[in-house]
């Protein structure tokens, strides 16, 4: 059985504390999809979310294991094509002011975790170039909503685009940069 958001955000914001890092847990899962969205390749994923959390400086050990067990289950979820991949945040017992603010810096820090190692991130196609601009608008939400069925409902179409919208950059900058370099290599191997 899957741990519960509402788990996963307490450890990490536990481990947080004790490192002394001043961010919210669901900044640290967006930064995390968003630099393994952008291709950060297995090895190459941790310096960046150090740069990002910790001034560069290294990560304490419990709070580096934790985030290898969440960068391993990310990338699994992500590569699953039933799409078993979630964003990391509060559940629907938390007001939706809460939630929606959670939506907003969970996608801010996507949007940072992808640009930092995703060069080429301006010349994507136009499908990415569109939903990152969307996600930045997103970002911008206004937070005084009512917690109403009509509501709730947009929250959900808004919660369901920024999944999508993360499948959809993993599949540009990983999936399909590594389908091309396997044709590449099988090339190679032909000639």
């Amino acid at each position: 059985m899957a741990t519960p958001p509402s788990l996963q955000i307490d450890k990490l914001r536990e481990q947080l504390a004790s490192a002394e890092i001043g961010q919210h847990p669901v900044e640290v899962h967006g930064a995390l999809v968003g630099i393994i969205c952008g291709g950060a390749a297995e090895e190459r994923w941790q310096q960046p979310m150090c740069e990002l959390m910790n001034d560069g400086q290294p990560l304490p050990a419990t709070l580096n294991v934790l985030l290898q067990e969440m960068h391993q289950d990310v990338a699994a979820r992500l590569a699953d094509p039933d799409f078993g991949f979630t964003l990391l945040l509060p559940e629907e017992e938390e007001p939706l002011a809460t939630r929606l603010e959670a939506l907003s810096l969970w996608t801010q820090s996507f949007l940072t975790g992808i640009a930092v190692v995703q060069p080429k991130l301006n010349q994507s196609s136009s499908d990415v170039r569109d939903v990152i601009r969307d996600l930045a608008e997103i970002t911008q939400v206004d937070l005084n909503v009512s917690d109403d069925e009509e509501s709730e409902a947009a929250f959900e179409e808004l919660l369901e685009f920024v999944r999508m919208s993360t499948i959809l950059c993993f599949t540009e900058f990983v999936l399909h940069a590594q389908a091309v370099a396997n044709a590449e290599q099988d090339k190679g191997i032909l000639h």
